[in-house]
């Protein structure tokens, strides 16, 4: 717990009360930025050095070397979900709440988040997916999570969307497979599952039935942050997962992803803390 710093009960109360930020294209003080807006999702800038943070008041570039932050495009948008095609840098998903209210439904950048175009409504909607991820094994194939418990579905880079499924209970996190299109993986209140039909069916595979706050996935393995445990990896194919980091405390990391130097996620407290390739923290920015 030394290592974080914690957050003030007014931070918290003014994250959840205060509709609007002053917000300015130029880069701004990282630290700054997470004290007037919440992050819901995090994701690796392809072909640059900086990280991706999609928050409460649109989406962000980072860098993480000079702690500032720049805000990207003129949304202001609620980006609840957020996802990146991981080939093409400009790709992006998002689902949420205009800063206007109501919900999103699916909307997609293609030109870095300078602009976004609603593509759907998606099932019942329209949608605000909370959890969205996109599949590395076929971009095209997208998942999204509706009102904490239906599971969509898009074939064609979501501009059309099919309910297939019920999620575990208690869903926190999503993260599509490296390796096959119809697999993914929830992290849950009540633990870690996989699923190898799209969502129909799931089955455990982590021992442990402890929260799992942040699932991520990459052609490298899993990596996934069980309270009171730690941080876990394994490799996808075997799912043998081993432990490389348990000293946080009370603290839990969400929207894990991955960078060159490590891994990069948000805390419960809304910190942005970067952990080494071994998972122990070497920075924290709040």
């Amino acid at each position: 717990m030394s290592f974080f710093k914690t957050a003030s009960v007014a931070l918290v109360a003014a994250l959840l009360v205060s509709p609007h930020i002053a917000l300015s294209q130029e880069a701004r003080p990282l630290s700054e930025v997470l004290k007037q807006t919440h992050v819901h999702g995090l994701a690796p800038e392809l072909n640059s050095s900086r990280i991706l943070m999609a928050t409460h008041h649109g989406l962000w570039a980072v860098n993480l070397d000079q702690e500032t932050a720049h805000l990207l495009g003129d949304s202001r948008d609620d980006f609840m979900g957020f996802s990146h095609h991981p080939a093409d840098a400009g790709r992006f998903w998002a689902s949420g709440h205009p800063i206007t209210g109501g919900n999103l439904g699916v909307i997609m950048s293609t030109d870095g988040g300078e602009n976004w175009t609603k593509v759907a409504e998606g099932v019942g909607g329209p949608v605000d997916f909370h959890q969205m991820t996109v599949s590395q094994a076929d971009p095209d194939v997208l998942y999204g999570v509706h009102h904490g418990a239906s599971l969509q579905k898009s074939d064609d880079g979501g501009r059309s969307w099919d309910e297939v499924g019920l999620l575990p209970d208690g869903i926190i996190d999503l993260a599509a497979s490296a390796i096959a299109p119809n697999a993914l993986f929830a992290a849950t209140n009540t633990g870690l599952f996989k699923s190898e039909d799209a969502g129909r069916t799931w089955i455990r595979s982590y021992e442990s039935s402890a929260p799992v706050s942040s699932i991520h996935v990459d052609e490298t393995g899993v990596v996934a942050f069980i309270l009171g445990v730690g941080l876990v990896t394994a490799s996808e194919n075997d799912l043998a997962f081993s432990v490389v980091a348990d000293g946080f405390g009370d603290t839990y990391l969400l929207h894990l992803t991955s960078i060159e130097e490590g891994f990069v996620a948000v805390t419960d407290q809304n910190a942005l803390v970067v952990l080494s390739p071994e998972g122990e923290p070497v920075k924290s920015i709040l």
